[in-house]
């Protein structure tokens, strides 16, 4: 029988709405045996998720997901796969970034306001808090806008909200402070992990040979992996990202996305493609990362 695993979640120490805890604990519950917490540029619940893993004999796997300049309506993120949860240069670039979002959500704020979507900041932290570890929302988003939007009756879904007002060509839109791509490969580097592209679809690439620039470029900034399955991909775009994994020899990854509310329509282990990962790309992740650390750990002879 086969075994799956989700290699891309997101929980309340992002912008998801399950605890590092819980997560882990649902991913046991649908029947996965591994799972990646790659929560948005922070890697406050890598702990908590750790140990929650051992506990109950999960394959864990810490991670995080860094955003990188990109040019607009595109946007890159970088998935970091085996990271140091408590590696000192991580600390100080999600601090950094998280510092960046807390600054751009009150604009987004008041540029709803002024289309007549009545809602203040105090209510979207407060749905950020709900169900987060210890009551604290570590990171507060756009997902959590959308909600404070859809119970105000601004719109009728989430999906309307990103759609219509905070996606990256919606009316209320305002980008953040980011890392180069090049700076987000080797701060993961630096952290001990993997860098692997996320969810190429959403580079918004205009053909095949423009992605295949792109990615090369990244080749050359050290990428390690490509993101093949997610729920935005649809069956060809996987195929097309399996052949340029291929062709650069890149580790290859793929994961749901899980957030919990924010996207109702994903679930655990089982993204929007019926997207499921085996387990055997789990442990062709593990073996390029132990290879890269075999390489780095080799001393030049003096």
């Amino acid at each position: 029988m086969i075994q799956y695993v989700d290699l891309h979640t997101h929980s309340s120490a992002s912008d998801g709405t399950l605890t590092p805890t819980q997560l882990v604990n649902s991913a046991q519950a649908a029947g996965l045996v591994g799972l990646a917490l790659t929560d948005h540029d922070s890697g406050n619940g890598l702990l908590e998720a750790q140990a929650q893993s051992r506990k109950i004999g999960l394959r864990f796997v810490p991670g995080i997901e860094i955003s990188a300049e990109y040019p607009h309506p595109g946007t890159m993120h970088i998935l970091g796969y085996y990271i140091d949860p408590v590696s000192p240069g991580l600390k100080r670039m999600s601090d950094i970034l998280l510092e960046g979002r807390n600054n751009r959500n009150p604009r987004i704020i008041a540029r709803l306001n002024e289309l007549g979507c009545r809602i203040t900041l105090q209510q979207v932290q407060d749905i950020a808090r709900r169900g987060s570890v210890d009551g604290r929302a570590t990171v507060i988003g756009r997902p959590h806008i959308a909600q404070a939007m859809v119970e105000a009756g601004c719109v009728s879904s989430v999906k309307q909200a990103f759609d219509v007002y905070l996606g990256s060509t919606g009316a209320a839109y305002f980008d953040k402070e980011r890392l180069t791509p090049r700076q987000a490969i080797e701060c993961i580097h630096a952290a001990g992990g993997l860098a692997v592209l996320a969810h190429p679809v959403q580079l918004r690439t205009g053909n095949p040979a423009e992605l295949q620039n792109v990615i090369a470029n990244l080749v050359d900034a050290q990428l390690d992996g490509i993101e093949v399955w997610h729920s935005d991909h649809r069956p060809q775009d996987s195929q097309l990202f399996l052949e340029f994994a291929r062709r650069y020899n890149l580790v290859v990854t793929g994961g749901s996305d899980f957030h919990g509310t924010p996207k109702p329509d994903i679930a655990l282990g089982l993204g929007r493609q019926n997207v499921r990962v085996p387990v055997e790309y789990l442990d062709r992740l593990e073996q390029a990362w132990k290879q890269r650390r075999e390489r780095e750990s080799v001393k030049v002879p003096i």
